[in-house]
């Protein structure tokens, strides 16, 4: 039987860091196993939630920490990648003379992980430049999730935050001389995947060519984060599984397909099949997702 149904702009159903420039081909497990970061929930000293204050998100020395400690990818014509962070980067490099299609990668709550190289990887190996800002690069910053336990919701507050990190990052990604400003796409997985559903570009200057939401619904308790905001119509890819764990709350149900655009090229993804898959979070590592996330791309790009 057929995993995937292919419907246009409605639901398919499937009834260690590097901190220097870095040339590698390496994309063994070994290298993803080792892969830590200082922006995860292991390893970052949260703020407690008491002494946030949303008039203080927008600080301009808050908002430039994720910018600065992003991770860098750019693809390289013999095969190979180009790993950086952005503080660090060389703009003198010689392949930085051409324009890339480029995607602004935001993290899940728990941060960056291995699977967030993994995912920045597949990108930049398929010929797009990648931007993954931390948010937890912020010196304050309050934890919104527990994954061990798993516990979500913890602070509400945090998607202003995200929503904050992404304008920036979009707004300066346009203003490097390699990236291609007509193919800027937004991509995020669980609460960077809400934060890609509920972006909301002020301006043409900080709007996006497409999104694509990995694992979330598009259904929340919390009125801000439901639905899907596409001012400019652009065109959404949206995977999420029917049973994903962190989504069964009557409230959370759901996909985002009920939301979609009149896109035409706009699609969403229900993993249904009754795979092991079909009760998961993350779906990246999935080929035939994979070939969907590319197809997808591959028709969208300008």
């Amino acid at each position: 039987m057929n995993r995937f149904i292919f419907l246009l702009h409605s639901i398919i159903f499937f009834s260690t860091i590097v901190y220097a420039d870095d040339y590698l081909n390496n994309f063994t497990e070994d290298y993803y196993n080792d892969f830590s970061s200082d922006f995860h929930n292991s390893s970052k000293v949260f703020t407690d939630k008491i002494n946030m204050n949303e008039k203080h998100f927008g600080d301009k020395n808050e908002v430039i920490l994720p910018w600065m400690n992003a991770l860098v990818r750019i693809p390289l014509e013999n095969g190979e990648i180009y790993r950086s962070l952005m503080k660090n980067l060389n703009t003198n490099k010689p392949f930085l003379d051409k324009k890339f299609k480029t995607i602004i990668y935001l993290h899940g709550c728990a941060g960056h992980w291995s699977g967030t190289a993994k995912r920045i990887d597949f990108y930049a190996k398929n010929g797009f430049a990648v931007i993954a800002p931390p948010s937890m690069a912020r010196k304050k910053y309050a934890q919104s999730c527990d994954t061990a336990i798993p516990k979500g919701g913890m602070y509400r507050s945090v998607l202003k935050i995200r929503q904050i990190d992404a304008e920036n990052a979009v707004i300066n990604a346009k203003k490097l001389s390699w990236t291609d400003n007509n193919n800027i796409f937004l991509v995020g997985l669980s609460e960077g995947g809400i934060t890609t559903a509920t972006y909301t570009p002020k301006n043409i200057s900080s709007s996006i060519s497409g999104r694509i939401i990995e694992g979330w619904t598009c259904n929340a308790g919390w009125l801000e984060y439901m639905g899907l905001n596409t001012p400019y119509n652009e065109p959404v890819l949206s995977l999420v599984a029917k049973y994903d764990p962190w989504f069964q709350l009557d409230s959370l149900k759901g996909n985002c397909g009920q939301f979609i655009n009149k896109n035409p090229l706009s699609k969403s993804v229900v993993v249904d099949d009754g795979t092991q898959l079909s009760k998961g979070h993350g779906l990246m590592h999935d080929e035939e997702i994979q070939k969907i996330t590319l197809n997808f791309l591959k028709n969208i790009i300008k």
